[in-house]
């Protein structure tokens, strides 16, 4: 079958070493199922998987992709949950110390067919396009657990996205904004600061800019360059949601006094569970909320998007169609 994967890494060249062409047809275990991917979207993982970050030498040659809509094997329209446990873990899926995501153990999305566990599927709506639905697995359901689940935001709160502009970041604005949340977003970007307002956000500012009021949760992906903001823009006993560190994480001050004296909560968050995915299904479904894609692609094409991810050319998810 056709499939988009890595044979090796470069860590200072990624997109050189991606190969595109025919690999072996998944078969599926007991308890697993295939499905025939309509569409895949990219994420800045599977560019750290060309550099050899998450990915083992002795996996390769390995289908890149960790999230896929399409149809399981009885034609039902499906959504693909990304993250591969212990077939005898029974907790949050999150948790699960032998947790891995589709790519770097088992094979990925990128390919005419990939197999997963038949829990791994959750109905696609007729109202949601395989193209957006391809979207939710990774960025988008990082963004729902961030902000609902760790974050525990209700309407009427107020919110920083810091980095308008990556898939993440987007998703944040778009389903704060859906959930009632007063959404407030930082980029450096004049261009995409505007393309925030546009998918939702109430008021944009500069990296690191004063804000005019004090939020009661920073979703943060960016690190390095705008922890000590975070810190400072929250109002006492507010909460940071970090998922993320894109600019480094190597803090130059962490702001720990700051962080103890007003009582702030640093939270981490990494990825969703199977029934978050299907709450954040519902929830599009509902609202009439949709990912921001910012191109859709042939698989053929992937080198195009994955060049363009590298050099932060994107505002909103890369698709993939087969």
């Amino acid at each position: 079958m056709f499939a988009v994967y890595a044979d090796q890494f470069s860590a200072d060249d990624p997109v050189s070493v991606l190969q595109v062409g025919e690999r072996p047809d998944p078969v599926a275990p007991d308890g697993w199922t295939t499905v025939t991917v309509r569409a895949a979207s990219l994420n800045h993982h599977d560019l750290w998987s060309l550099k050899g970050v998450g990915l083992r030498q002795e996996a390769l040659p390995m289908i890149l992709g960790c999230d896929a809509a399409g149809l399981d094997e009885d034609g039902n329209e499906v959504v693909v949950h990304a993250v591969v446990n212990d077939p005898r873990w029974t907790g949050d899926d999150t948790l699960d110390p032998k947790r891995s995501i589709l790519s770097e153990r088992h094979q990925g999305t990128f390919a005419e067919r990939v197999v997963v566990p038949a829990r791994n599927v959750v109905a696609k709506p007729a109202s949601l396009s395989f193209e957006e639905a391809a979207c939710l697995p990774t960025a988008w359901l990082t963004a729902y657990r961030m902000l609902f689940t760790q974050g525990g935001l209700k309407a009427g709160d107020t919110v920083l996205v810091q980095g308008a502009g990556g898939g993440v970041a987007t998703a944040l604005i778009t389903l704060g904004r859906a959930a009632g949340l007063r959404v407030l977003a930082t980029s450096r970007d004049e261009a995409k600061r505007a393309r925030a307002l546009e998918i939702g956000a109430h008021e944009v500012f500069e990296s690191g800019a004063r804000l005019p009021v004090k939020v009661d949760a920073v979703m943060e992906t960016v690190g390095r360059a705008t922890w000590s903001h975070s810190v400072r823009a929250l109002r006492p006993g507010g909460t940071i949601v970090i998922s993320g560190t894109t600019s480094g994480a190597q803090l130059d001050d962490a702001e720990l006094t700051r962080i103890f004296f007003l009582q702030l909560r640093v939270v981490g968050s990494t990825m969703g569970t199977s029934g978050e995915l299907a709450a954040l299904v519902n929830l599009l479904d509902a609202t009439g909320a949709r990912p921001l894609v910012d191109r859709v692609l042939p698989m053929t094409q992937a080198r195009e998007g994955f060049a363009a991810m590298a050099e932060g050319d994107l505002f909103g998810k890369i698709v993939f169609t087969r």
